[in-house]
């Protein structure tokens, strides 16, 4: 219900003081949003943007320097990689030098004068050079013969029976294994020697 309340009957105008109750309901000027609170909402937004672009060049900034730091590493680790082969490279070129004055040695006329032996020293001297630099750069031979077989460390191309090893023993190294620091940098190809057939197994 809609409640009207009229001037005193000598106010010419007659105009109602009130258009209408509220009857719990908000009048549509009082829905409107005050001019403070627009502007108040405004600036909240404009800082709120303002923020976010802080943090997005913060975060651009931030990929550009993880980006360049990435290929920093890539570039330094390279280099290291180059310096390393190159030291171990300049520990070989002594051995070349060797080699090249040995096979000047054996040219022209006093190739004659030089005996087998002679020859055979000159080969045994290289080979122990090559030993020692490869020492030197942290390759180290695997011990092989008369050990019991290692998997991590022996590849067995033949097994012989044999009753003069125990089973499972490496009797020939057909070829020489390497470690480079503690790891394996190529297994030692081996003979193992397996129990004869007909052999009681509990036999010792």
């Amino acid at each position: 219900m809609t409640w009207k309340i009229y001037r005193h009957p000598s106010d010419p105008a007659g105009t109602p003081i009130e258009d209408e109750a509220t009857n719990g309901k908000e009048s549509p000027e009082a829905a409107v949003t005050p001019p403070d609170a627009v502007a108040e909402l405004e600036a909240q937004l404009a800082a709120a943007k303002g923020e976010s672009e802080q943090w997005r060049d913060r975060f651009l900034r931030k990929a550009a320097e993880f980006e360049n730091y990435r290929k920093r590493m890539d570039k330094e680790k390279a280099e290291n990689a180059l310096l390393a082969k190159s030291s171990v490279l300049m520990e070989f070129l002594a051995i070349v030098d060797a080699w090249e004055r040995a096979l000047a040695s054996f040219e022209g006329a006093d190739a004659e004068a030089h005996s087998l032996e002679e020859y055979r020293q000159g080969v045994e001297l290289l080979y122990k050079q090559v030993l020692d630099t490869l020492h030197r750069v942290g390759v180290v031979p695997i011990e092989a013969q008369g050990r019991d077989f290692d998997p991590h460390l022996h590849e067995a191309l033949v097994r012989e029976e044999s009753s003069q090893y125990e089973e499972n023993t490496v009797i020939e190294e057909l070829r020489r294994g390497y470690l480079f620091k503690d790891r394996l940098l190529r297994p030692a190809q081996v003979k193992v020697a397996t129990r004869p057939s007909g052999e009681n197994p509990s036999k010792s």
